[in-house]
């Protein structure tokens, strides 16, 4: 697939390095040629320095030949990357899509305005950060979840710990155990995070300590799982945000109205008188530096149910996130963008991380797959993507059962959704035309894994 991506910055260089290992043809246009040197030493990639929505420039990038264009310069007003990616789609790309910073160009009615100018999809990652984040905080046990055909189906964390069920056991022992103590349930493992690498798991495989074990289940099902691994779930009834940046911003005020107190630390004074004007009243704002632990102790930080840290500055968000713990705050969450940083995050407790990169790359991986994929999300403390089909008629995928379907070794079907029930993937397992199934799959897999949905 050729991709033109039009933007060098953070976001740009992370979606060319993945969609480039992927072994697509990608090229990216950036007006500052140090940021270009620095993506051509990290991903192999075609360089052209050019204007920001110069018609020439695209043009000599090859636009009209392309099959995506992402528009994603840093720092320029949305309109840049919106008439950017609309001249792209004017000149002959296929699909265009374009970095956005006003959440109201998402609401229904804007979106499908946009869709019948020629833009395929608008993505503000600092909206979907916040979303992510609303998400974590509903589910609000040790561990994270993401939802897939509106909750029916969950893929939650276990991390493996002292006191857990799992430990030194191997992957068929727990599976009888939980079919023996759980026999009304069923749940399908379908990863192992360890030591940075991702495993998927066989049933030999054990169980070791600071294992983050992914496993999927039925709504229904998951109350009776947080009881077998002893999970404690309580809710969410008061929020400690340090930082009053967009996403703090934002979800403060998708958070209104679902928890009882909000409090947003903030050290930049004229921020907080901003923030005073446009939220409502009954957030608390505090002009102040979070990482000041005396700080937190005068704002009743013990108090809190769940403390969350999204500044530009990931070692602050970390560290603050961990004193928060100390202090015996429940749920701690950190925006983290340096991708090195992740496991690092978690191996020091924090209960969740938010990376816009690569919440954002898993929008735009999905137009690099076959059109019947509906989503593709990128789990924290993995590097593995878990896609989202709805099965055509005739697809291979159809044809047998999955224990007869050579199904690709880096990959496992977890679930599926059939009108409204939502069932566990097993051996037995017969997909139907459209189906929703869940796939979790290494990068290495992806194709091969598509090809069972064409």
């Amino acid at each position: 697939m050729k991709i033109i991506i039009e933007g060098a910055g953070e976001v740009g260089s992370h979606l060319a390095k993945l969609l480039s290992a992927e072994s697509n043809e990608i090229t990216v246009i950036d007006p500052y040629e140090e940021r270009l040197d620095a993506i051509k030493a990290m991903a192999d990639v075609v360089t052209i320095q050019g204007s920001l929505s110069s018609i020439s420039d695209l043009k000599k990038a090859n636009v009209q030949d392309a099959d995506l264009f992402i528009s994603v310069n840093p720092k320029v007003p949305q309109d840049v990357n919106i008439v950017s990616a609309l001249v792209a789609k004017k000149l002959g790309c296929r699909k265009v899509t374009a970095r956005i910073d006003d959440e109201e160009f998402l609401s229904s009615e804007n979106k499908l305005m946009f869709k019948q100018m020629g833009l395929d999809l608008m993505f503000y990652p600092e909206k979907s950060a916040a979303d992510e984040i609303v998400s974590l905080l509903h589910h609000n046990s040790s561990a994270d979840t993401t939802e897939f055909g509106r909750g029916k189906l969950q893929l939650t964390v276990v991390r493996v710990d002292d006191e857990s069920p799992l430990l030194d056991k191997r992957v068929v022992e727990v599976a009888h155990e939980m079919a023996e103590k759980l026999p009304d349930h069923k749940f399908r493992m379908v990863a192992i995070s360890r030591d940075a690498q991702t495993l998927i798991p066989r049933f030999d495989t054990k169980f070791r300590f600071h294992d983050q074990v992914y496993l999927m289940g039925r709504r229904d099902d998951i109350p009776a799982l947080n009881d077998y691994l002893g999970r404690v779930n309580s809710r969410i009834s008061s929020v400690m945000i340090m930082g009053g940046s967009d996403i703090g911003e934002m979800l403060a005020r998708q958070l209104t109205g679902t928890v009882e107190e909000i409090k947003i630390i903030e050290k930049n004074k004229d921020r907080c008188l901003r923030l005073s004007e446009i939220l409502d009243e009954s957030i608390t704002i505090v002009n102040g530096d979070g990482r000041d632990a005396e700080l937190l102790q005068e704002e009743g930080i013990r108090g809190y149910d769940a403390f969350v840290a999204v500044t530009d500055n990931d070692e602050a968000n970390i560290l603050a996130c961990i004193g928060a713990k100390r202090y015996g705050v429940t749920r701690v969450i950190a925006e983290v963008e340096n991708i090195e940083y992740l496991h690092l995050a978690e191996d020091m407790g924090v209960n969740a991380v938010i990376n816009k990169k690569l919440i954002t790359a898993g929008r735009i991986f999905k137009f690099t797959l076959s059109d019947k994929v509906r989503s593709v999300r990128y789990m924290s403390g993995t590097n593995a993507e878990v896609i989202e089909y709805t099965v055509a008629p005739g697809s291979p995928v159809t044809k047998k059962p999955l224990r007869d379907l050579n199904f690709a070794d880096d990959a496992v079907i977890g679930g599926l959704i059939r009108g409204t029930d939502a069932y566990i993937a097993v051996g037995d397992t017969l997909i139907e035309p459209y189906d929703r199934v869940v796939v979790f799959a290494l990068p290495d897999a992806v194709r091969e894994v598509d090809r069972f949905f064409k």
